[in-house]
């Protein structure tokens, strides 16, 4: 009879190679190409069992490094998402985890498009979800966008001129902003006066 030892010890060698191959890829940013990120958004094992869609327009590597990096504040957005009556929650804010993931909760009338300005933020991920009515919310990137004012640390944000591409925000599909999106929100859809909005800010990762 010949010895399992080796047999175990190539087996268990195989697990840890493979363990440790995953761990790399999911914490290595250049290991998130546009084919391995897509497959892991299509795979949803970031939605912590929330139903709601993310938006196809997203940046899916930049979502999937981001998402990894910082597992824990995402996983707690998400089941935000999954255990609340999005529609009917009141208006305010929340804090989720202190310093890193915060809500506010708004219910307003949208504007037309020249009320409203492109901006980006640094320190924050934007992740905006209507719950009730609609908006138009356009994105381009900040290297193609046009800055207009500076920086403010204090306020997180930045504003542009651009010209973007716009979609339309409805219950269903969460849009979300890294810090080079530059976005431009509450934008009005013809014959909707007011929509219900969860925006939910995560800390990014360097």
């Amino acid at each position: 009879m010949k010895p399992l030892f080796p047999k175990i010890t190539l087996a268990l060698l195989a697990v840890f190679t493979t363990t440790f191959s995953a761990s790399a890829q999911l914490n290595s940013a250049q290991k998130w190409t546009k084919a391995n990120a897509e497959v892991w958004f299509k795979s949803r094992v970031w939605a912590n069992g929330m139903k709601l869609n993310v938006s196809e327009t997203v940046d899916k590597q930049e979502f999937a490094r981001q998402y990894t990096a910082n597992k824990p504040y995402w996983d707690k957005a998400f089941a935000y998402f999954r255990d609340t009556d999005l529609p009917n929650v009141q208006v305010g804010k929340q804090v989720l985890d202190s310093g890193h993931v915060s809500v506010a909760i708004t219910e307003n009338p949208t504007k037309p498009l020249e009320e409203t300005n492109w901006e980006s933020h640094v320190k924050n991920i934007d992740v905006q979800y209507v719950a009730a009515g609609a908006e138009k919310m356009g994105e381009v990137k900040v290297p193609d966008a046009k800055l207009i004012e500076r920086y403010n640390p204090a306020k997180d944000v930045a504003h542009y001129e651009a010209e973007g591409k716009f979609y339309e925000a409805r219950p269903g599909t969460i849009f979300i902003f890294f810090p080079n999106d530059a976005h431009r929100v509450n934008v009005k859809v013809d014959g909707i006066e007011k929509d219900k909005k969860i925006v939910i800010k995560i800390s990014a990762a360097p």
